[in-house]
């Protein structure tokens, strides 16, 4: 069963468009498309992580076995937290929270997956861990440690909210803790990565059609 989905949101702050596939894992001979555009530079970077933002984002897309493809414009005139992150907007309006809503679209049902997953991701002295439980108990609790102000444009303080925004959207428990490290930047990629690796441990197929919980039902 393909486990693919795409959402749209357009309102007068912001435009995103965000599509999904979470099987492009090597060896699954679907070719992994990854295309990320928010608007600012180091988010970019980290989304092929989730491709954790475009250069975040990319890393957490490619590490995580996924296509990803976001188009985001927002009003960076103003500041980044339009588009990195607001929750008080009535309607999910982030790239991070569109990136949530849209994982947990593709997802659907959580039946025949692993569920729990744990990574460690290093980026040279950096060493970061990311632990997930995708049960619809959304919470989140991140330890980075960031010193700097900015890592490029993007403001080091939206990196937690990030990580906060996908697990609320998405409706995963969610820990990231940035373990050692003395670079902001290499902190900060680590911790995507990490989160990448701990996803697609966490949505791998079991090959059965259970509910990962004995409760029965998630």
């Amino acid at each position: 069963m393909s486990r693919q989905a795409s959402i749209s949101r357009n309102t007068n702050e912001t435009s995103i468009e965000v599509s999904i596939d979470l099987d492009c894992a090597p060896g699954s001979n679907v070719e992994q498309k990854i295309d990320i555009s928010t608007g600012i530079g180091f988010l970019d970077h980290a989304i092929a992580l989730f491709s954790v933002l475009k250069h975040m984002y990319t890393a957490l897309a490619k590490h995580g076995g996924m296509s990803l493809t976001m188009k985001c414009k927002g009003d960076l005139w103003i500041d980044d937290h339009h588009t990195a992150d607001k929750l008080h907007s009535e309607h999910p309006r982030d790239s991070a929270i569109a990136l949530g809503t849209v994982f947990k679209q593709a997802l659907g049902e959580v039946r025949g997956i692993r569920r729990y997953g744990t990574a460690y991701a290093p980026l040279d002295e950096a060493l970061s861990r990311a632990v997930i439980d995708i049960c619809s108990r959304p919470y989140c609790v991140t330890d980075l440690g960031l010193r700097r102000e900015k890592l490029g444009e993007l403001s080091t303080e939206m990196i937690p909210h990030i990580f906060y925004s996908f697990a609320i959207a998405s409706g995963v428990t969610l820990h990231v803790d940035v373990l050692r490290g003395e670079n902001d930047h290499h902190r900060a990629e680590s911790a995507f990565k990490a989160l990448a690796l701990a996803i697609r441990s966490a949505i791998e197929r079991t090959g059965g059609n259970d509910v990962p919980s004995t409760k029965g039902v998630l």
